[in-house]
């Protein structure tokens, strides 16, 4: 196993990497940095749009493009124009809380959760959301701290997402077919790990690998909730992991820069990927809308 930096971008909160399969490309984002980018492993080359306000994360969209989740809703991205549009905003939504990390079902639906914007006296002013192909937003679930790594598992029955502060991570019975959720319980708890739950992924195997923010790690866990493998990683502020490569077999990495947080430099920031894990994931789907 290596664990590799990738020549890319530096960003101040390294989130949400999507590998394009058809493109043979990742796109992450900065969510404070307000950017989007896309890194070409083949050419080393990268690009970026300007996102105009805080982003929480990104999905790929059918007919082009993306959409984006910005404080205060769900936007279409133009990636020849660089133009963003509202697509559906969140309503109720409450004023401290912002629109954070999310992920496209295999039925073409983003599933995206709202935290509270405020860290420190952080509480559950987030809501878990369901945008269908037609743009209409659903609430699925409330109370959230910090919603991060929606990911289904191989057969699409169980949705796993993380409320971050509280250090859990649940499991919910999904329905495939209409996008509801229900029967909700503990999956993990991640303070035995030394961090945060952030974002996360399955693999072909049905294992969840998460990035254990402040655990300078990241963990694959069985569908059991039992830890199955760790990688210790080089820098403490990991984010979100998604499986990237030719045969979806490299394991991206994206961090967090500490001098955010007013702390001495490690590395954070940075995008990596793991290379020799003997594990493969699965192709992401794109946004139906």
């Amino acid at each position: 196993m290596n664990i590799t930096r990738v020549d890319t971008r530096h960003c101040l909160v390294g989130e949400g990497p999507v590998w394009d399969v058809a493109e043979q490309a990742l796109y992450f984002i900065d969510i404070v940095g307000k950017a989007v980018h896309r890194f070409d492993p083949a050419t080393g080359a990268t690009r970026s749009w300007d996102t105009g306000a805080v982003v929480g994360s990104l999905a790929l969209r059918e007919t082009g493009g993306a959409i984006i989740a910005l404080k205060d809703g769900i936007f279409s991205l133009d990636f020849d124009s660089g133009a963003t549009e509202l697509v559906a905003p969140a309503r109720h939504l409450h004023p401290r809380a912002q629109m954070n990390d999310g992920k496209v079902d295999r039925r073409g639906r983003f599933i995206v959760g709202s935290g509270d914007s405020d860290i420190s006296q952080c509480q559950p002013y987030g809501t878990l959301y369901r945008l269908d192909a037609d743009h209409s937003l659903h609430e699925l679930d409330h109370h959230i701290a910090i919603a991060n790594g929606p990911c289904w598992s191989p057969d699409n029955a169980t949705l796993y997402f993380s409320d971050s502060l509280p250090y859990h991570v649940y499991a919910y019975d999904y329905d495939i077919e209409t996008g509801a959720v229900a029967n909700r319980r503990l999956f993990a708890d991640t303070r035995d790990l030394g961090g945060i739950p952030d974002g996360a992924t399955v693999d072909a195997d049905g294992l969840i690998w998460m990035a254990i923010c402040e655990g300078a790690k990241v963990v694959a866990f069985r569908p059991d909730g039992k830890v199955e493998r760790i990688i210790a990683m080089p820098v403490s502020l990991t984010a979100s992991v998604m499986f990237g490569g030719a045969n979806l077999d490299e394991l991206y990495v994206t961090s967090i820069d500490p001098a955010l947080m007013a702390r001495a430099s490690d590395g954070g920031g940075a995008t990596f990927v793991i290379t020799g894990l003997g594990s493969r994931g699965l192709p992401e789907s794109r946004y139906a809308g």
